[in-house]
C-alpha cells in the first residue's frame, strides 16, 4: 500500500470511528450507503442515482441530519487534501534527493534555470547586471475564495504535524500509539468545529488570517533559504565570482488597501493594516536578535573585533539608560552580546512606537527610525566577524536575518492601494467645481479632460487645503494624505503602488496623478492602470502611448526612473469575453504593451491579476509565465496570489519553497533566449479568427434575455452571495442581477459548484469546429493537423488547450443536469451540453489525446477518485435547494440555507477549487 493510501485509510478509519462516537451509528450508515451508491453510479449502475436521490430527499425533511452527512463528506475531503499535501511534500523530497544523487538540477528549480541560461551563453557579468534589474513580487489579495475558516486550517495543520511525525522513520515505535490517539483527538476537534464562518470577516480579520498568516507560518523562514539556493546555484555556475544577490524577490498585499467595491476599507483600516504588518515583522526580529544573543559569544580574549565596531558600541553604551548599565557591564568581555542587547532594546522601543496611532505624540528617540538603521547594525556585526576569522559564524542565523531585513524591512509587504477610476472622477469633479462653479467635469470630452488635467498638473496650485467636500470626496482626499503620512512614518516601502481599476482612458491616470500631486506625493508613487475588460485590453497600448506623450505624465515617469507598471485582469476579461477570447486578448495586449513601452524607452513591469481557477487565469504559474510573449516578462513580474491558492501554496514551508522556486525558475529563464516562431503571424491570424468565433458564441449565451434567470436557477449563486467568505460585497452596484455587475469570483464559484464550469471552456468547441470546417470538407484534415502543430510547437496554445482540458475535466454534465432541472423549460442547458460535447470532440482531435485530461494523468486520476465522494454533496445540495426555494417558512429556510452553505464548502474542498 502506498503511503498516500495508508494515510487516507488511517484518517478515514479515525473519521468513521469519530462519526459513530459523535453523531451516532445512523449517520455513519447513511453516509456509507450514499458513498457506496455514488461509486456504483460512477461505475455505470443506472439505478444508483435514483437511489441516492431518494435518500437525500429524506434528508431534506431533517436539516440537522443532512448537516451531519454533509459534515462527514466535507471532513473527509479536508483530510484527503491533507494526505495529498503530505504526499506531495514527500515526493518533492524524493525528487530533490534523486536529482542530488544523479548530479543534475531538479526540474523547474533555480538550479535548472541557472544551468539553462548558462548553456545559452549568458556570462557572469550579464547575469550580475540582470539581477540588478530583476523584480519578482507575489501579491496577496483580499479576494475571498478561501472557503475554509482559519480555525479549520489550524486543526489541519495540527493533523499534518502529527501525521508527519507518525510516518517519520526516526519516531520510536513506543511513541506511535500516543500519536494515533492525538490524531483521533484532532479529528474529533475537526468534527466538533464549525466549517463555515458565523459572520463575515472584517478587513482586519483578512489582514491577520490571510495576509499575516502566511508570512508568520512560512515566508519569513522560507525566503532567506530561497536566496541562499540562488546564490549557491550562481556560485556553481560561475565559481570565480562572489555572489551577493540584491533583494529581487519581495512581497506585496492588497489586504487593507484594496477599496474598489469594498466600503469597509477606509483610511483607519489602511493605517491599521500597515501597523499590523510592522508589528509582525518587528516581533520576529526581536526573537531573532535574542537567538543571535544566545549564539554570538566570542570574547575579547578569544577573538578580534573591528575597531569601528567597538568604537560605535562604546558610544552607544555611554548614552544607554542607567538602568541597563548593569546588564551591559556583565557582558563587557562579549561585545557582540552587548550590541545585541542594545539592538533588542531599540526594537522593543520601535514596537511600542508602532502600537501608537500615527501622530499620537512625539517619536521615541530610542526607536529605530527605519529598517536601514537595524540593517546597518547587523552588517556591522557581519563585517567584524568576517574580518576576524568569524566568517563561519555569519552563515546561518545572522546571514538569514540580514536577508530577512533586506526583503521585509519594517514593512513586511508593500501595501497596494486600489480604487475604481470612477471614484477619482467624481471626486475631482466636485473639487474643480469649487474653483469654477460653471465647470461640469463629468460632461467634458476625454480630450477636454486631458487638457484641463495637464494644465492643473503644471500649475501646481493647491486644490484641497481643507476637507470641505462630500464624505466620498473627503475620503479620497484623506487617502492620499494618509499615503503621504504612511510613507513618512512607516517608510516608502509601506505603500509604493496605486492601482486604478477599470482604467479605460488617459484621464483615469492623470486624475490620480493630480490628486497625488495635491497631497505632496508628486513622483513618489507607481501609478498602475488596471485593464480588465476585453475592450480595455484592446485599447491599452494606445492609452499608454497617449500617456507617454503627455508632458505631465512624462515628468512623473522621469521621477520613477522611466518605469511603468501595468496590470492586466484575467477575471473580468473572461467574464466579459469568454475563456478563449480573454486569453488571446491578454496575450496580444502584453505583446503590444511591451512594444509600446520599448518604443518610448520605458521599462515595463506587467502585473498579472490571476485568480485560482482556470476561469480566472489560474493554472501552474511556471507554465503560464513561460507561455507568455517573450518580450513581456524579461525578469520583471508582479502576480496576484488569491484565496485558496494562498493556502495551497504557502501553508507548508516545503510547498511554499517549491512554488517560489518554480516562479523564480520561470523568471530567470525569461532572461535568456526565448523562442521566436517564424509561423507566428500565421498563428496569430488563426487565433484572431478562433477568438472572434468563441466570443460570438459566448456572448450569444450570456446576452440572452433569460440567461440571468437561468444562472440564478441552475447554480447556488444566491447562497454563495450569503457565504461569509470575505469582507467585500459579492456584487458591484449593490443588488443588481446583471452579469456585468456580478464579481468574477462568485460568477466562477457558482459554475464550479454546479459542475458546469463554463468559464473554463465554453465557446472553444464552436471556434475550433468553425475554423476547421470553414474552408470546406477537403481541408478539414489539413486544418486539424495545422492546429495540432500549433499545439505541439507554441507554448501559448499548448498552455491554453491544456487549461481547457483541466476546465473540462473538473466539469461534469451529469451533475450539472441536476441543477438544470430548476430551469427545465429553458433550452440553455441543452446548449451548454451540446457545446461541451463539441469542445470535447475537437479538443481531443487537436491535442491528439483519447480522453480529457490525458495531458495531466495525475489530475485525471485524482478527479476520478474524488468524484464519487463529491457527487453526494451535489445531490444533497440540489435537494436542499429545491426545498429551500419551495418553502415560505423563514426559520426553515435559514436552517436549510446553512446546510447548503456547508455543502458549498464541502464541494469546494472536494474539487480543490473555488473561484
Amino acid at each position: 500500500m502506498s503511503s498516500l493510501s495508508e494515510n487516507i485509510r488511517l484518517l478515514g478509519d479515525l473519521l468513521g470511528e469519530t462519526i459513530i462516537e459523535q453523531a451516532g451509528k445512523e449517520v455513519f450508515d447513511i453516509e456509507e450507503r450514499i458513498r457506496a451508491l455514488s461509486k456504483a453510479r460512477r461505475a455505470g449502475d443506472p439505478a444508483a442515482g435514483a437511489a441516492i436521490e431518494e435518500i437525500v430527499a429524506g434528508l431534506t425533511r431533517d436539516p440537522a441530519l443532512a448537516s451531519e452527512i454533509v459534515k462527514a463528506f466535507s471532513t473527509w475531503f479536508n483530510m484527503v487534501n491533507l494526505c495529498e499535501e503530505t504526499e506531495r511534500i514527500a515526493i518533492l523530497g524524493r525528487r530533490r534527493e534523486e536529482a542530488f544523487r544523479n548530479g543534475r538540477p531538479m526540474d523547474e528549480s533555480i538550479d535548472a534555470a541557472i544551468a539553462r541560461i548558462q548553456e545559452e551563453g549568458m556570462t557572469a557579468d550579464e547575469m550580475a547586471a540582470s539581477l540588478e534589474t530583476m523584480a519578482i513580487m507575489p501579491v496577496f489579495t483580499a479576494h475571498p475564495t478561501e472557503s475554509r475558516r482559519r480555525t479549520t486550517r489550524q486543526v489541519l495543520r495540527l493533523l499534518f504535524g502529527l501525521l508527519h511525525e507518525l510516518r517519520n522513520p526516526a519516531t520510536p515505535g513506543s511513541r506511535q500509539p500516543r500519536l494515533v490517539e492525538d490524531l483521533r483527538a484532532a479529528v474529533t476537534l475537526l468534527w466538533q468545529s464549525d466549517d463555515s464562518r458565523s459572520r463575515k470577516p472584517s478587513v482586519m480579520d483578512e489582514v491577520r488570517n490571510t495576509g499575516l498568516f502566511v508570512f508568520e507560518q512560512t515566508l519569513l523562514d522560507a525566503v532567506p533559504l530561497i536566496y541562499e539556493e540562488l546564490e549557491d546555484a550562481l556560485a556553481r555556475a560561475w565559481p570565480d565570482r562572489t555572489w551577493k544577490v540584491p533583494p529581487l524577490l519581495r512581497f506585496g498585499s492588497w489586504i487593507g488597501g484594496d477599496r474598489d467595491g469594498n466600503p469597509f476599507v477606509d483610511c483607519a483600516i489602511t493605517e491599521q493594516a500597515i501597523r499590523a504588518h510592522r508589528e509582525l515583522v518587528l516581533e520576529r526580529y526581536v526573537r531573532d536578535v535574542l537567538d543571535l544573543y544566545e549564539l554570538l559569544s566570542p570574547s575579547r580574549s578569544r577573538a578580534g573585533f573591528d575597531r569601528e565596531f567597538l568604537d560605535q558600541l562604546a558610544g552607544e553604551i555611554r548614552v544607554a539608560p542607567v538602568a541597563e548599565r548593569t546588564t551591559l557591564d556583565r557582558f563587557s568581555e562579549e561585545p557582540y552580546r552587548q550590541k545585541l542587547i542594545l539592538m533588542h532594546q531599540r526594537l522593543v522601543a520601535t514596537r511600542r512606537l508602532n502600537e501608537r496611532p500615527w501622530g499620537d505624540g512625539p517619536p521615541t528617540p530610542r526607536a529605530y527610525p527605519d529598517s536601514d538603521g537595524f540593517l546597518d547594525d547587523l552588517l556591522g556585526i557581519e563585517r567584524s566577524l568576517t574580518n576576524n576569522r568569524g566568517g563561519i559564524l555569519v552563515r546561518g542565523q545572522l546571514s538569514r536575518l540580514i536577508r530577512r531585513v533586506e526583503v521585509f524591512g519594517f514593512h513586511l509587504a508593500t501595501l497596494d492601494i486600489r480604487q475604481h477610476s470612477g471614484r477619482h472622477e467624481l471626486a475631482l469633479a466636485e473639487i474643480l467645481q469649487r474653483y469654477d462653479a460653471a465647470l461640469d467635469y463629468g460632461r467634458l470630452t476625454e480630450s477636454a479632460r486631458v487638457e484641463l488635467l495637464s494644465v492643473e498638473l503644471e500649475s501646481r496650485r493647491p486644490l484641497t487645503a481643507r476637507l470641505e467636500f462630500s464624505d466620498e470626496t473627503n475620503e479620497i482626499v484623506s487617502l492620499f494624505r494618509l499615503i503621504r503620512t504612511a510613507r513618512t512614518i512607516a517608510g516608502p516601502e509601506s505603500i509604493r503602488n496605486y492601482i486604478v481599476s477599470m482604467t479605460n482612458a488617459e484621464s483615469d491616470l492623470l486624475e490620480v496623478l493630480l490628486l497625488a500631486a495635491d497631497a505632496g506625493l508628486a513622483g513618489q508613487l507607481n501609478l498602475v492602470p488596471l485593464f480588465e475588460t476585453v475592450d480595455d485590453l484592446f485599447a491599452a497600448p494606445e492609452i499608454m502611448a497617449r500617456l507617454f506623450d503627455n508632458r505631465a505624465y512624462r515628468c512623473h515617469l522621469e521621477s520613477r526612473q522611466s518605469q511603468q507598471q501595468i496590470m492586466i485582469g484575467y477575471s473580468d476579461s473572461n467574464k466579459d469575453g469568454g475563456f478563449l477570447r480573454a486569453n488571446w486578448m491578454l496575450f496580444t495586449a502584453q505583446r503590444n504593451l511591451a512594444e509600446t513601452c520599448q518604443r518610448y524607452g520605458i521599462e515595463l513591469t506587467l502585473f498579472h491579476g490571476r485568480g485560482g481557477s482556470i476561469g480566472r487565469g489560474g493554472g501552474p504559474a511556471n507554465r503560464s509565465i513561460l507561455a507568455q510573449p517573450p518580450e513581456s516578462i524579461r525578469g520583471r513580474i508582479r502576480i496576484t496570489e488569491q484565496g485558496e491558492v494562498v493556502s495551497s501554496r504557502y501553508t507548508h514551508a516545503e510547498i511554499a519553497s517549491r512554488h517560489l522556486q518554480q516562479l523564480m525558475h520561470a523568471i530567470i529563464c525569461s532572461l535568456g533566449s526565448r523562442p521566436r516562431y517564424e509561423q507566428y503571424p500565421k498563428w496569430a491570424a488563426i487565433m484572431d479568427a478562433l477568438s472572434e468565433k468563441a466570443f460570438r458564441k459566448y456572448r450569444a449565451l450570456v446576452d440572452r434575455e433569460d440567461f440571468i434567470e437561468y444562472f440564478h436557477a441552475a447554480t447556488p449563486i444566491d447562497q454563495i452571495d450569503q457565504l461569509n467568505l470575505g469582507s467585500r460585497p459579492a456584487r458591484r452596484g449593490g443588488g443588481s442581477l446583471s452579469v456585468a455587475d456580478l464579481r468574477a469570483i462568485p460568477w466562477v464559484f457558482a459554475w464550479t459548484q454546479s459542475r458546469a464550469n463554463i468559464p473554463s471552456w465554453y465557446g472553444v468547441g464552436t471556434a475550433l469546429e468553425a475554423w476547421i470546417h470553414e474552408a470546406g470538407p477537403d481541408e478539414v484534415s489539413q486544418r486539424t493537423e495545422e492546429l495540432g502543430e500549433m499545439y505541439a510547437q507554441w507554448p501559448f496554445f499548448q498552455s491554453l488547450l491544456s487549461n481547457v482540458h483541466v476546465g473540462m475535466g473538473r466539469a461534469d454534465p451529469g451533475i450539472a443536469a441536476l441543477y438544470a432541472r430548476f430551469a427545465a423549460q429553458s433550452p440553455i442547458f441543452a446548449e451548454i451540453t451540446a457545446e461541451f460535447e463539441l469542445t470535447r470532440r475537437f479538443l481531443l482531435a487537436v491535442t491528439g489525446e483519447k480522453e480529457i485530461l490525458d495531458t495531466e494523468p495525475w489530475l485525471q486520476h485524482s478527479i476520478r477518485v474524488r468524484n464519487p465522494y463529491v457527487d453526494p454533496l451535489n445531490f444533497i445540495q440540489v435537494a436542499l435547494l429545491e426545498r429551500w426555494r419551495a418553502t415560505d417558512d423563514d426559520r426553515l429556510r435559514e436552517e436549510i440555507g446553512e446546510v447548503i452553505r456547508q455543502a458549498i464548502n464541502g464541494i469546494a474542498a472536494g474539487l480543490q477549487n473555488v473561484g
